[in-house]
C-alpha cells in the first residue's frame, strides 16, 4: 500500500547531510543516472531566497517575477541522461508560493521535465499519521528525504539506501503519478486565470488537516 511505503521512510535508517553537502552529492549522482528520477513535493510553501523570481513574487512584483522566470534556463539543471518526473501535490486555492511554483513547473515541463499535479484530497487517506514526505528517488539504491525547517527553507537531505524502502516508495509515487495531471494542462485550467498572488498570504507548511 502507498501509505505504508511512505511510513517506512520515517522508520528507515539514513544519514542527514547539510544543504551544501546534499546538493553536491545529489548533482554528482544525477550526472551519471539513467532511467527515471522521481521527485515528490507535498508542502504548500517553501522559502527560496536564492531564487530572484521568488524574491520578486514575495515583494509583490508579479510582473518582474514572471520576467525573471522567463530568463531561467530550466533545461540546464535537468539530469543529462535521466527523465525527471515530479509529482506536485496541490491544495486549492493555492498558496502564493504554490501559485508561483505551478507557473514555474509549467515552464519546466515545457523545457523537458515531466511534472504532474495531484490534488491533496487524493493523498489524504495516506496521511493519517503524517503528511507525505518530500522525496527525491535517484535510483533503486539511493533516495533522499529532502529536509526543510519550520519556514520552509531547505536545510539538507537524509540519504536512504535501503532498497526495500526505496523500491516501495518508487512504486507508490509512480502509482500516484499515473493518476495525476500534466502540469501544463493543470496550470492552464486552474492557475493561468488567477490574479497575482498577494505577498504575505502564506499558509503553514505543509497543507495538512
Amino acid at each position: 500500500m502507498p501509505g505504508e511505503a511512505f511510513d517506512h521512510v520515517r522508520q528507515a535508517a539514513g544519514e542527514v547531510l547539510p544543504a551544501a553537502e546534499y546538493r553536491t552529492e545529489l548533482y554528482d549522482h544525477l550526472r551519471g543516472t539513467e532511467g527515471v528520477v522521481w521527485k515528490l513535493e507535498r508542502a504548500q510553501h517553501f522559502h527560496e531566497p536564492d531564487t530572484p523570481s521568488w524574491v520578486a513574487m514575495t515583494s509583490g512584483d508579479w510582473d518582474r517575477s514572471l520576467a525573471l522566470m522567463d530568463e531561467m534556463r530550466f533545461a540546464d539543471d535537468l539530469p543529462p541522461r535521466a527523465e525527471l518526473r515530479r509529482l506536485r501535490i496541490v491544495e486549492m486555492p493555492p498558496t502564493p508560493y504554490l501559485q508561483w511554483e505551478i507557473v514555474l513547473l509549467a515552464a519546466r515541463t515545457r523545457a523537458g521535465e515531466r511534472a504532474r499535479a495531484l490534488h491533496a484530497r487524493s493523498v489524504r487517506p495516506l496521511e493519517s499519521r503524517a503528511p507525505l514526505p518530500e522525496l527525491l528517488i535517484v535510483n533503486h539504491g539511493l533516495m533522499y528525504e529532502v529536509l526543510y525547517d519550520e519556514i520552509g527553507a531547505h536545510v539538507g537531505g537524509r540519504r536512504i539506501t535501503d532498497t526495500r524502502v526505496i523500491e516501495g516508495c518508487a512504486r507508490a509515487v509512480a502509482e500516484l503519478y499515473a493518476r495525476a495531471e500534466d502540469m501544463v494542462a493543470f496550470h492552464d485550467r486552474e492557475v493561468a486565470h488567477l490574479p497575482p498572488p498577494v505577498a504575505g498570504r502564506v499558509l503553514s507548511r505543509p497543507g495538512h488537516p
